[in-house]
């Protein structure tokens, strides 16, 4: 087994610990939500006469989801260089070391329109003392390919509607589940997009650091994930709201449904997810019992939000 995989065990046995301890919701009520829909310089770094810029929401890398933009420029003549192609694989090493990736697009998509490279990256663990983040970039200019690496920070997430969860399906394999949108949802029924995501065990030994066949990640395609929100804290005793929908995969790659929140506060999202041959692979059903004074049961799969 691989540190990888040993590392995402670890990982999805300290979330589900952690949800254990009871919630402090007075105050989470009053929390203010942050959300970002400028795209702004996250990081910049110059190698071999290239200077490479990558953007994101806020200009800050998140734990969760984070769509970059990554542009390679001249650096005598400020212009668009002419890079036929990039590989992005962001790695997270530790003082005992291992090491340890997350969800990202290893090959950036070109857009012409803007000269760019976009892709994603799932941040599975904000940056530590005792664990940091590093991209390690290659792009190709010519017949010749630049190798380049950087470190980052990568922050902790203060919006839960962006929160994520990790953990091992019914068929062994590790998931990860990343929340996209509605950053600030409303009362209202609100769009919802996820991001679905399988690790793949490598096939053989890891070749020479860092060996992306030992830090690879599919996006699940064609599951199913089956959504009922919930409000858990006592005083709502754990109600629904009607109208909502089932999140299935569209053409981007990301799963969409309909989560209908009839009022501001603490909800729960709680998931079953199916795979492609109707195989549950993680969740439970939630009772439909209204609990009032009782804090609500939650799914084996499941993930906390707030607006």
């Amino acid at each position: 087994m691989s540190i990888h995989r040993l590392y995402l065990i670890a990982l999805c046995i300290g979330v589900a610990s952690c949800t254990k301890d009871k919630t402090d919701y007075e105050a989470e009520i009053s929390t203010e939500v942050p959300e970002h829909y400028a795209f702004e310089e996250a990081v910049s770094f110059g190698s071999e006469g290239y200077g490479i810029s990558i953007e994101a929401l806020n200009g800050t890398f998140y734990k969760g989801y984070n769509e970059i933009r990554l542009t390679v420029t001249d650096a005598q003549t400020g212009e668009p260089a002419d890079v036929s192609t990039v590989t992005f694989l962001p790695v997270m090493s530790r003082t005992d070391g291992s090491s340890s990736s997350g969800p990202h697009r290893y090959e950036l998509v070109y857009e012409p329109d803007d000269n760019r490279f976009s892709g994603y990256a799932v941040f599975t663990d904000e940056s530590r003392p005792d664990g940091t983040w590093e991209f390690y970039i290659d792009f190709t200019v010519g017949d010749q390919t630049h190798a380049v690496k950087q470190s980052i920070t990568v922050e902790q997430q203060a919006n839960k509607n962006l929160n994520m969860t990790a953990f091992t399906g019914d068929d062994g394999e590790q998931y990860v589940i990343a929340l996209v949108a509605p950053q600030r949802p409303k009362v209202a029924e609100n769009e919802l997009v996820a991001g679905i995501y399988r690790y793949n065990d490598p096939a053989g030994p890891a070749g020479t650091f860092p060996d992306p066949a030992q830090f690879s990640y599919t996006e699940a395609n064609d599951y199913t994930l089956l959504l009922d929100p919930r409000m858990p804290e006592p005083s709502m005793g754990n109600h629904s709201s009607p109208n909502n929908k089932n999140l299935t995969q569209q053409s981007d790659g990301l799963y969409y449904g309909v989560v209908n929140y009839t009022m501001t506060g603490n909800w729960t999202l709680n998931f079953i997810l199916v795979n492609p041959q109707g195989k549950i692979l993680k969740g439970t059903e939630v009772p439909t019992d209204f609990t009032p004074g009782v804090e609500g049961v939650k799914s084996e799969l499941y993930i906390d939000i707030l607006f």
